[in-house]
């Protein structure tokens, strides 16, 4: 039958056009949320776990054997497989160094919380460990979401402005039929 289709093509198609109507009832949409609080770029940054420590290794070796392999996923796959099958012995290494990092990480958030909660101090600021041009980037990638806000504030401070002028409105105006009667 030249230029028709199968029965399985059109089933196909016939399952493409198809509206799920129990997934369609069970989506939800976010609510708008007021977005992320602005991350502190002097707080110390969480120590990897036993597995990442290891990945920091096996990405060098995996990309010096697979020089052409791009996919970030594969990487981790194979890091992944190898990882399952080390015995508790092989992992120790990798293990007792997210230990090192761990208390490391610890003694300085110790040391974050207790600046924070002595409060900013005028001429004794340390410089973090992020460089300025870090910090600058960062604020760079943020700069929509304060436009955002900005944005947010100035609706919300137009209806309250509305609510009171309709109330004051509504005030005067019962107030006036009180001296009528």
């Amino acid at each position: 039958m030249k230029g028709g289709k199968s029965k399985t093509e059109s089933k196909r198609a016939d399952a493409k056009l198809a509206v799920n109507k129990k997934g369609a009832a069970t989506k939800t949409r976010k609510p708008a949320g007021k977005g992320k609080a602005a991350k502190d770029p002097n707080k110390p940054k969480r120590p990897p776990s036993a597995f990442f420590v290891f990945m920091e290794e096996f990405r060098k070796v995996f990309n010096k054997e697979h020089p052409d392999n791009k996919a970030v996923s594969a990487v981790g796959k194979a890091a992944g497989a190898k990882w399952k099958t080390m015995s508790d012995a092989e992992k120790a290494p990798y293990v007792a160094k997210s230990e090192k990092r761990k208390v490391e990480y610890e003694k300085n958030m110790r040391a974050y919380n207790k600046k924070q909660a002595e409060g900013p101090t005028g001429g004794d600021e340390e410089e973090s460990e992020k460089s300025v041009s870090e910090v600058n980037d960062e604020d760079d990638d943020e700069e929509g979401s304060g436009e955002v806000c900005f944005h947010t504030f100035f609706i919300i401070v137009l209806w309250v402005f509305i609510i009171f002028a309709v109330f004051l409105f509504c005030a005067v105006y019962f107030m006036q039929e009180e001296d009528d009667d």
